[in-house]
C-alpha cells in the first residue's frame, strides 16, 4: 500500500456516575468497512496507558490491509480525564471497560464482525470480554498479559530475585516505608524495566510517550494497579480470570515475551483453559514484542488473523 489512510475521531460514551459528559477517542488505519478483512480492534496496557506503543500495528494496515483501531481508554490521553475520581475502586472497575470496549464497536458499527488484540492489561479486559461471547468477535490475541494477578505478583517476585542486591534492598525499603515515589525507588524500578518492559535501548519514544501519560495523570493506574508494574496495590490485585476461560469461543492467540514480566506460569492457565489456543513466544523480546521483534510479530499475528 502507497498511502496509509489515517482517521482519528471520539465517540461519545455515557458513563453513569461521571458527572460530566465522556469521550472514547479512537484512530482507525485503513478503510472501514472493508470488503475482506474484519477491523482488529486494539486495547492497551495500564490500565490507564495510552494507545501511542501500539501504533506500531498499523503495520498490518500497510503490510497486509487489515483495518486497525487504537484507542485510549477513558481516564487517559485523548480521552476524557476523570482526576477526581482517582482512589474511587467503585468506579474504575473491569465492567467499566468492557461497556466502554461495546460502546465503541457500536459506535463504528463493525459490533457483528471484528477481531481483537490486547497488551497486557489490554490482554485482561480482551479476555474478561471473551469470555461474555460477545456478538461479532472472531478471533483473539491475548499478548503478554496475566491470567490472574497473583500469578503476576509470584511471577514478579521471581524475577525481581534476580536484580543486583542494591536495587532489590532500595525497592524493598521503599516499598515497606510506602515512598515509591522517592528518585531511589524509581531509579531501581527502571532497571526492572530495562529487563523485564523492554530490552530496547534506548526505549522507543512510544513507549516512552505511554509511561509519561501515566505520570501526568496516574489516576487510572495508580487506583487499580498501583506504584508500578510489580508492587500491585490496586484494586486489581485480587482479579483472575482462571475460573472463566472455558468460556471464550473465539479462536486465540496466546503471545509473550522469552523476558516478559509475562513470565510463561502467568500465561499458562490461558493456553490450558481456552478450549481453541496456539501459543507463540518471542525469543528476544521481554513485554513488548510488537516493538522489540516488530517484523516477526507481524507475521505471526497476521498469519493468525488469516488462517
Amino acid at each position: 500500500m502507497s498511502s496509509l489512510k489515517v482517521r482519528e475521531a471520539e465517540a461519545d460514551f455515557n458513563v453513569p456516575g461521571a458527572g460530566k459528559p465522556c469521550k472514547t477517542w479512537y484512530k482507525v488505519y485503513g478503510t472501514l468497512p472493508h470488503p475482506h478483512n474484519p477491523p482488529l480492534v486494539v486495547l492497551h496496557g495500564g490500565p490507564g496507558s495510552t494507545h501511542e506503543y501500539l501504533d506500531i500495528l498499523s503495520e498490518l494496515t500497510r503490510l497486509f490491509d487489515v483495518p486497525v483501531i487504537v484507542y485510549d481508554q477513558l481516564g487517559n490521553g485523548r480521552s476524557t480525564h476523570l482526576p477526581e475520581k482517582n482512589g474511587d475502586v467503585d468506579f474504575w472497575t473491569v465492567q467499566l471497560f468492557v461497556d466502554e470496549l461495546h460502546n465503541l464497536l457500536n459506535h463504528l458499527n463493525i459490533h457483528d464482525n471484528y477481531n481483537v488484540l490486547g497488551q497486557s492489561w489490554g490482554g485482561m479486559l480482551a479476555s474478561e470480554f471473551a469470555t461474555r461471547q460477545p456478538k461479532g468477535l472472531g478471533k483473539l490475541v491475548i499478548a503478554d498479559s496475566p491470567a490472574s494477578m497473583a500469578l503476576w505478583v509470584k511471577a514478579a517476585n521471581e524475577l525481581r530475585k534476580e536484580l543486583p542486591k542494591e536495587v532489590q534492598d532500595a525497592l524493598n525499603k521503599h516499598e515497606a516505608a510506602d515512598t515509591t515515589t522517592d528518585p531511589e525507588y524509581i531509579a531501581a524500578t527502571n532497571e526492572f524495566y530495562k529487563r523485564h518492559l523492554c530490552r530496547l535501548d534506548p526505549m522507543p519514544q512510544s513507549l516512552l510517550d505511554g509511561l509519561a501519560w501515566m505520570e501526568k495523570d496516574p489516576t487510572v493506574y495508580s487506583t487499580m494497579n498501583g506504584p508500578n508494574e510489580f508492587y500491585i496495590t490496586g484494586s486489581l490485585r485480587t482479579w483472575s480470570v482462571i475460573d472463566r476461560l472455558h468460556n471464550i469461543q473465539a479462536t486465540t492467540l496466546l503471545i509473550n515475551g522469552r523476558y516478559d514480566e509475562a513470565q510463561d506460569m502467568v500465561v499458562e492457565p490461558f493456553f490450558q483453559r481456552i478450549p481453541k489456543v496456539r501459543w507463540v513466544q518471542f525469543a528476544d523480546s521481554a513485554h513488548v514484542p510488537q516493538l522489540e521483534e516488530t517484523e516477526r510479530f507481524m507475521q505471526v499475528v497476521w498469519a493468525f488473523l488469516r488462517g
